[in-house]
């Protein structure tokens, strides 16, 4: 295995002391340290692998910031598991997020900058954003409702979509506006995390943020439908009996 494919273990070993730094203030439960080293391991062993399939010779500064959002990420996450069991630090949860949002925009720019624009690194940002939705969306279930979860599921919801239907699956155009929207939905769950919100305010800024998302996915299920119904005109029975009739 070449280096650059080992690279994304490194994210392993830093969060694990950062989980160890974490614990020294706010233990966490076993199944919260599970969470958290199930998710650093899957995610770092899925980059891994994309980075062996596109024969990738440097990681590069992007995927660098990436990497250390998703492992915030999943120090959020052992924390928001522990949270079923103890009680945790909401201040150092939101803290850790707040970072993690961020460096949502550094990503994006230092790749942009130093022209390493890539597939991988646009793929792997993007699951990043969606795993901190449902980390959060899960522990605002307590201060909003069950419902607030569509925001965490959505994601997952288009992807499963995707295997029903074909055509979800077509390859996206790039759309800032969607960075927006899941820029916008992090904020919130974050802040009602904080419990900084009155309860009637959590709830009107939760169901903004998922109108939010309804509409930015609802744009990408049209435009693939459309698309589809497009490419089926285009080799549809009797265009292509009328082809083949005039050769």
């Amino acid at each position: 295995m070449r280096k650059v494919q080992l690279t994304p273990w490194f994210w392993v070993a830093a969060g694990v002391l950062v989980l160890l730094a974490v614990g020294a203030s706010t233990p966490l439960s076993p199944a919260g340290w599970a969470a958290a080293l199930g998710y650093l391991i899957v995610s770092s062993a899925l980059v891994s692998r994309g980075l062996r399939r596109r024969g990738s010779t440097r990681f590069g500064a992007a995927n660098a910031v990436t990497s250390t959002r998703s492992m915030l990420v999943g120090v959020a996450t052992g924390l928001v598991v522990t949270s079923f069991t103890a009680g945790i630090s909401s201040v150092l949860l939101v803290a850790i997020v707040a970072v993690a949002l961020a460096l949502d925009g550094v990503d994006g720019f230092v790749a942009r900058r130093t022209g390493t624009v890539s597939e991988l690194g646009a793929r792997f940002d993007m699951e990043v954003d969606a795993f901190l939705l449902l980390v959060l969306s899960v522990y605002d279930v307590r201060f909003v409702g069950g419902w607030v979860l569509a925001i965490g599921l959505m994601r997952y919801a288009f992807v499963a979509a995707a295997r029903v239907l074909p055509f979800l699956g077509r390859a996206l155009p790039y759309r800032y506006w969607r960075k927006v929207v899941a820029a916008i939905c992090g904020i919130v769950l974050a802040v009602i995390a904080a419990q900084v919100l009155p309860p009637v305010l959590a709830v009107i800024a939760a169901a903004g943020a998922l109108l939010l998302l309804l509409e930015s996915f609802g744009r990408d299920v049209l435009w693939t439908a459309r698309m589809n119904r497009s490419d089926a005109h285009l080799v549809s029975p009797q265009k292509a009996s009328a082809r083949d009739g005039s050769r």
